[in-house]
């Protein structure tokens, strides 16, 4: 499999940022215009987090809160997982599945590189399919042997 870096650089480059103080209202219509799912909270250049379509129904609606008032600062995820650049895509299905989420944070040396979505690792599944299945098959097989001798 691929590392971080290599689906980083089959991406466009970041370009769906937002400031923390910006109200909610202004997220949600970025986030329509651009046709993201979610935005990268950043302001002077420093990450501060993510706010994505989950944050908008679970921090906002569900609370009863008010997306012309409420802040994105106040509903943005800041807890994700991260990965550098040089780990593998199976290591971030490993990651998407231990913590139930549809982001990673990427990070070279500190610095904020991208973020890799799950839709970016099934792309990459597809794309690799033959090896994916492969190796799928070859351990299936192999199951199956041990159980008949």
């Amino acid at each position: 499999m691929r590392t971080v870096a290599n689906i980083l650089q089959n991406k466009p480059p970041v370009f769906n940022f937002i400031d923390p103080d910006a109200k909610v209202i202004e997220a949600l219509q970025l986030m329509n215009s651009v046709n993201l799912s979610y935005l990268v909270v950043k302001h002077n250049n420093d990450f501060h987090g993510i706010f994505s379509e989950r944050d908008y129904s679970r921090k906002v609606v569900l609370k009863g809160l008010h997306s012309s008032t409420c802040t994105v600062k106040d509903v943005m995820n800041t807890s994700l997982p991260m990965v550098t650049m040089q780990d593998t895509a199976e290591m971030c299905m490993q990651l998407f599945s231990t913590h139930k989420t549809r982001y990673l944070l990427a990070f070279d040396q500190n610095v904020f590189k991208g973020v890799i979505t799950i839709y970016d690792i099934l792309r990459e599944a597809i794309e690799n399919k033959e090896m994916v299945f492969d190796k799928l098959a070859l351990q299936a097989f192999s199951d199956m042997q041990d159980k008949i001798y």
